[in-house]
């Protein structure tokens, strides 16, 4: 058994996050293909070929000699022509075996529409002359998802996309399995993607919670986790998704973003209480632990009142020097 094969009791039913993925068991698993080294064939037979047209001309030569001298041809002569001529033609049908398999690339073999294995080492290999040969790239290939259009948990519009990074792992699934492997990829990647953003919000506000917004890593692995169960029946296998695209639709991006504006503002208000606050407590404890002045609570109440606006207000306070007493 091929190594680079996959294990064949991993790809039948797959559970994701309580989503259960059905898939058909597949039908078929790649096995390695019979076969030989092509450069001992490609010598083999292109020796025989040789010997073959020599045998042939040899007969011809007798022919023409015997030819000159009488009627009849010289039986021998013709019977090393055929045979030479049988000789050349089985020599080339073996040649037609040679397959060359480049690095990345792997032959499926078919023997009469029978599947018989897999060519996956690199070079020139000989196989059965009479089966036919699919090319399978087993290179590692990228998939980038348009931007979509969807609802997330909330139901509010956003756009997304998405980028996969996917290999052939099992040829014989990938050929046999499913229509064309390649399209198959971009649309369970595309319902995939769809799937999750339905599955999760934009922003949780705070709030406890996954979101598409604050949570990528998370995120992105149950979307690879998920592709990977879809596509597995193929015989593909996913090495990593990452998002490429997250926004709110253009019909509520401004709605959206006033909204993260008023939460930043109000945020921001919060600490300036907070540090106002505080700076009046220091200020009040350091006047009292110094015995600067003494004041009553009516005074005290002024002055809080009078430091937290000077504090906490959005333009600079103007001085307002106080000629009379401290009471006027």
């Amino acid at each position: 058994m091929n190594p680079d094969a996959m294990n064949p009791d991993a790809m039948d039913t797959v559970r994701i996050d309580e989503v259960e993925v059905d898939m058909p068991a597949p039908r078929v698993r790649e096995r390695v293909a019979f076969g030989a080294s092509g450069l001992p064939m490609l010598a083999a037979t292109a020796a025989s070929i040789l010997a073959g047209l020599a045998l042939a001309g040899v007969g011809v030569g007798r022919v023409i000699d015997t030819s000159a001298g009488t009627s009849s041809a010289d039986p021998l002569g013709v019977v090393l022509i055929v045979l030479g001529v049988l000789v050349a033609v089985a020599a080339y049908v073996v040649m037609t075996g040679l397959t060359q398999v480049a690095p990345g690339e792997a032959r499926v073999v078919q023997f009469f529409g029978r599947y018989i294995g897999t060519i996956r080492t690199d070079g020139l290999r000989w196989v059965n002359p009479f089966t036919t040969r699919r090319k399978v790239s087993t290179r590692i290939r990228n998939h980038e998802t348009e931007v979509m259009k969807v609802n997330d948990l909330d139901g509010n519009p956003i756009e997304i996309a998405s980028v996969v990074v996917w290999q052939v792992a099992d040829t014989a699934q990938a050929c046999f399995e499913v229509d064309d492997f390649v399209e198959f990829v971009a649309i369970q990647t595309e319902t995939a993607v769809r799937h999750i953003a339905n599955s999760y919000p934009y922003d949780v506000h705070g709030e406890s919670g996954l979101s598409l917004r604050d949570n990528a890593e998370e995120i992105t692995e149950r979307l690879a986790a998920e592709i990977g169960a879809r596509v597995a029946s193929a015989g593909v296998r996913v090495i990593e998704a990452r998002l490429t695209h997250l926004a709110y639709a253009p019909e509520i991006a401004h709605a959206m973003l006033r909204r993260q504006q008023a939460g930043a503002i109000v945020a921001a208000r919060q600490r300036i209480v907070e540090g106002a606050v505080g700076m009046v407590e220091l200020a009040l404890a350091r006047l009292a632990e110094h015995d600067v002045v003494d004041l009553d609570e009516e005074r005290k109440a002024a002055m809080v009142s009078n430091l937290l606006v000077v504090l906490c207000g959005d333009s600079n306070a103007q001085p307002v020097v106080n000629a009379g007493s401290l009471y006027q």
